[in-house]
């Protein structure tokens, strides 16, 4: 979403990341909605990804504003596209499904923490960092692990762009309509994600990581556009 902002509606970066977040929001709710009608959603574990989360995302929010955006971008691809890798090799990951009890526990409000981070820091609502961890780490299924994902960014989402639009990181007037395609877009790729083989998705998944940490990467700078 940040690059579609950055790209298409203009915004300079740090407004991207805040009007993204309001945008995760209602990816999540829409989005895990549709997910846990399919069972494809482990609350518990959402809800302790989210126990981390949440903190890191207020504390990395506040500290948005004095990381260059350059380099936020090129870190955040970078980090997209090892996820990418990483993925195709879960099969032989050495750590999936391998802790279990108080250590899965803690795996996962960890977990939470370092997603809060790069939510709080890059305006996205962690699931390209999330989705990878539930996979390669519980070993959960390509559909649990986007579905639990999605239920998880809700809250951290909603801290993180209150403190983006008390920065005033948020733009409303590109906020509000975005709104309206998100809700009807999460509907269909959810659906449709339920309907794929695991392998299949996992795949899937990871080009289109590759493609954003490309763009990341790569994007030039363009002019922005001022909020009216």
């Amino acid at each position: 979403m940040v690059p579609l902002l950055t790209g298409w509606a203009r915004l300079d970066q740090h407004s991207a990341h805040g009007t993204s977040l309001v945008g995760v929001v209602f990816t999540g709710i829409v989005g895990a909605l549709v997910y846990g009608k399919g069972a494809a959603v482990d609350w518990q574990a959402a809800g302790l990804v989210a126990l981390g989360a949440v903190p890191a995302t207020m504390f990395a929010a506040r500290s948005s504003a004095r990381i260059p955006a350059a380099v936020l971008r090129r870190f955040f691809g970078l980090f997209l596209i090892a996820n990418a890798i990483l993925l195709q090799f879960k099969g032989s990951f050495p750590v999936t499904g391998v802790l279990d009890g108080t250590a899965a526990t803690i795996s996962l409000v960890i977990l939470g923490v370092i997603v809060g981070a790069l939510s709080g820091l890059l305006g996205v609502g962690g699931g390209a960092v999330m989705v990878p961890g539930l996979a390669l780490g519980p070993g959960f299924a390509q559909q649990l692990a986007q579905g639990t994902s999605l239920a998880a960014m809700v809250p951290s989402g909603a801290v993180g762009a209150v403190v983006h639009s008390r920065l005033g990181h948020v733009r409303r007037d590109v906020a509000f309509p975005l709104m309206a395609g998100i809700a009807a877009g999460s509907w269909f790729g959810g659906s449709s994600a339920l309907a794929l083989p695991d392998q299949t998705l996992r795949l899937f998944f990871s080009v289109v990581l590759i493609l954003l940490g490309g763009r990341y990467l790569f994007r030039t700078n363009r002019p922005t556009r001022e909020p009216r």
